[in-house]
């Protein structure tokens, strides 16, 4: 066989070599992504201080939230809002977690339309934050790079984001993953 015929060959081929690459490609790409978890999203803050914002306070508190109030312990802070399902799985264990007195949690109250929503679902629920502050335009779910709710972000003594959870706190949430962090970050203050 000629060399022309080969390349002759390889060039009538090709309109079905090339979709067979690009589908080759494309499984071997999903398939790596199978095996990642979902709820580990990457954040480019970890290990970079909060950056500063002031939140009002709640309808019918006197204090707000900012993030001077991170500095000088292990904290953690969470976003949520009255209108966010995964939080109403997530708040029982926050209340937990204040009543034994295990970490300051503070909390985000993001997004709320109904400036009297997220005062109402704390009363019902229970408050498990050490300060809440309003965050109707996302001033400080920007400085924590939020992307839904619920998140929470375990931060260390200095103001510095060490972790960041997507999804709700559950007893084996903390357990596997947050105890530990905070645990190592309150030993070494």
């Amino acid at each position: 066989m000629t060399d022309a015929a080969v390349r002759g060959g390889l060039v009538r081929r090709l309109p079905y070599l090339l979709p067979l690459a690009l589908f080759i490609a494309l499984a071997g790409y999903f398939w790596i992504g199978l095996g990642k978890d979902p709820h580990a999203v990457p954040s480019p803050l970890i290990d970079k201080p909060v950056s500063e914002f002031i939140l009002a306070p709640l309808e019918g508190r006197d204090r707000g939230f900012t993030s001077a109030d991170l500095i000088g312990q292990v904290s953690l802070v969470n976003v949520f809002g009255s209108w966010c399902v995964a939080c109403r799985i997530e708040h029982p264990f926050l209340v937990t977690l204040k009543r034994e007195g295990v970490v300051p949690v503070f909390g985000i109250d993001w997004r709320e339309k109904d400036r009297q929503a997220g005062p109402r679902w704390l009363a019902e629920h229970g408050d498990p934050y050490t300060l809440v502050g309003d965050d109707p335009e996302s001033r400080a779910a920007i400085a924590f790079g939020v992307t839904g709710a619920p998140e929470t972000f375990v931060v260390d003594a200095r103001g510095i984001i060490r972790y960041k959870h997507v999804g709700p706190v559950t007893a084996d949430v903390w357990e596997d993953t947050l105890g530990p962090i905070v645990r190592r970050l309150q030993a070494e203050k």
